[in-house]
C-alpha cells in the first residue's frame, strides 16, 4: 500500500498555521482527555485534536476493517498491534478526508463539532502504556565527551562500544508526557573530599536530549529481529528527556549501572509522529570506523535527518537555547539497536519504548546534555536574561524540540517541555 497521505501537494480545508509541526502530511497518533471528560485516541492536524474515536463511530473508516472500539482506549497499544498495513491505511483515510478536495466533513458541521477540538479544550494523556523502556547510549560524541571526562581522551570509549548497540533495561513507571513538571530527585552523594556519603537532593540535575521508538508486538521468545526487517515493528517516534541526576548516578553506578540517578522521570512529546511520515527525510548516519558484526549490518537509509533543538527557560524570563543537534549523528541506528535488543530471544511487546541515548552533535553548541555543555560545570552556559547554568535549577523549564524540514514540508514534534519543582518536602 503506497503512503498517499505524504503528497506535499496535499491541502486540508481546517484553518492552520504557517510553518506548524503538524500539517496535513504529519498525521501523528496520540491519547486526549475532551473537554467532555473522555479520554480517546486522536491525531492532529495545525492547532486541532480530531477525535478518531468519534471519526470511527461516524462511518468514516467504514472502508477499513477496524474494530468498532479501536479508537475507544485510553493507549494506543492495541492499534499499534495491528501492524503496519493498518496505521498506513487509517493514516491515508485521515489525509483523505480533511484534503481540502474532500467534502463529506468539510460541509457537515454537526459532525465536526464532536470530531474536532482546539488544543486548549484538550488534556493530553501518555500515548502509550509503556511495559519495558531500554535506553541507548549510541551517540558517538557523548560517549567520547563523558568517557573524556571521567577517563581521559585515551579511554573515552569502552572496548565494547564501537561492536554493539550499548544499553541498559530501565523502569517504565515515571515516563510522562509533556507539560508534568516533575521534582528534583533526592538521594544519596559523594561530595568531593569526602570518605562517605550524604543524602539530599540532587545537585547536578540535568536533562538528556533523546528521541525514542515505540514498536508493536514483534517476536516470540528466543526469536531475533533481523536487522534488515527492524523496521516494519517500529510504529513511529517522539522526542525524550531523558533525565539524570549525575551526582546520585556516580556514587552509584558501579557495578550494576543506573537506578535512582535515572529513574524518577523521563519526559516524551505527547504526538507519536510515525516512520511513514518521516519517510521524505531519510538519510544516511555516521559510517562505520569498525567492521561490525553480521546481524548489526545495515543498508541504505536507515536514520532522518531531525532537528533538535534544547532551551532552558527559567520561571518567569525568555528561554535560552542551549544546543541545536540532529538525530542523523547517532553512530548506532534504530533498526541496529532493535536486532541487538532481540538477537538473543527477548520478546518486544506492542507500546515498548527504546531511548536513542543523549544525542550530541560533533560541535560545541550541539551537545545533548548539561554535563557536555558545561563540561560538568566547570565552563558554566550564558543565559538571555542574565545569569548562568552549570546544571538545571529549581523552577526551571526544559524544553525540547524537533521537526524535519524540506523545500516542500515541515514534519515536527511539537514540544517536550518539564518544569523542575523543588524537591518532596516531608514533614
Amino acid at each position: 500500500m503506497q503512503i498517499s497521505a505524504n503528497n506535499p501537494d496535499r491541502k486540508t480545508w481546517l484553518k492552520i498555521p504557517k510553518g506548524t509541526d503538524f500539517p496535513i502530511q504529519n498525521i501523528p497518533f496520540g491519547v486526549f482527555l475532551t473537554r467532555d471528560d473522555v479520554i480517546t485516541i486522536g491525531t492532529r492536524i495545525g492547532d486541532y485534536a480530531i477525535d478518531l474515536g468519534a471519526l470511527h463511530q461516524l462511518g468514516y473508516f467504514e472502508d477499513i476493517p477496524l474494530t468498532d472500539d479501536i479508537f475507544l482506549q485510553d493507549t494506543l497499544n492495541d492499534f499499534i498491534a495491528d501492524g503496519r498495513k493498518t496505521w498506513r491505511a487509517v493514516r491515508n483515510k485521515i489525509a483523505e478526508i480533511f484534503d481540502v478536495k474532500h467534502k463529506a466533513l468539510q460541509e457537515n458541521k454537526e459532525h465536526q463539532k464532536v470530531i474536532l477540538f482546539t488544543l486548549n479544550e484538550v488534556e493530553m494523556q501518555l500515548p502509550v502504556q509503556v511495559g519495558d523502556y531500554t535506553d541507548f547510549y549510541s551517540s558517538e560524541e557523548h560517549a567520547r565527551n563523558v568517557g573524556e571526562m571521567f577517563r581521559g581522551a585515551d579511554k573515552a570509549l569502552m572496548p565494547n562500544w564501537l561492536h554493539i548497540p550499548v544499553a541498559y533495561h530501565g523502569r517504565s513507571s515515571s515516563i510522562i508526557p509533556s507539560g508534568i513538571p516533575i521534582r528534583r530527585p533526592q538521594g544519596q552523594k559523594l561530595p568531593n573530599g569526602h570518605d562517605t556519603p550524604i543524602f539530599g537532593p540532587s545537585r547536578n540535575l540535568d536533562f538528556e536530549l533523546e528521541m525514542a521508538f515505540i514498536t508493536t508486538a514483534t517476536n516470540h521468545l528466543g526469536e531475533p529481529i533481523p536487522v534488515e526487517d527492524a523496521e516494519e515493528h517500529i510504529f513511529g517516534m517522539v522526542l525524550f528527556n531523558d533525565w539524570s541526576a549525575r551526582d546520585i548516578q556516580k556514587w552509584e553506578y558501579v557495578p550494576l549501572g543506573p537506578f535512582l540517578g535515572k529513574n524518577f522521570a523521563s519526559t516524551i512529546s505527547p504526538w507519536i509522529v510515525t516512520l511513514d511520515a518521516l519517510e521524505p527525510f531519510r538519510t544516511e548516519g555516521p559510517k562505520p570506523s569498525t567492521e561490525q558484526l553480521p546481524y548489526l549490518q545495515s543498508k541504505g537509509k536507515k536514520t532522518f535527518d531531525i532537528h533538535l533543538q534544547v532551551a532552558i527557560q527559567p520561571e518567569g524570563k525568555k528561554e535560552t537555547v542551549v544546543s541545536n543537534s540532529n538525530f542523523k549523528h547517532l553512530y548506532w541506528n534504530m533498526s541496529q539497536q532493535l536486532a541487538h535488543h532481540t538477537v538473543n530471544g527477548c520478546p518486544v511487546n506492542s507500546g515498548d519504548m527504546m531511548g536513542s541515548g543523549t544525542i550530541s552533535g560533533p560541535t560545541k553548541d550541539s551537545y545533548g546534555s548539561m554535563l557536555e555543555l558545561s563540561w560538568n560545570g566547570e565552563k558554566p552556559i550564558k543565559l538571555k536574561e542574565g545569569g548562568d547554568r552549570k546544571f538545571i535549577q529549581d523552577k526551571d523549564t526544559v524544553i525540547l524540540r524537533g521537526y524535519c524540514q524540506d523545500k516542500n514540508i515541515r514534519i515536527g514534534f511539537g514540544e517536550c517541555s518539564t518544569k523542575v519543582l523543588p524537591s518532596f518536602k516531608t514533614k
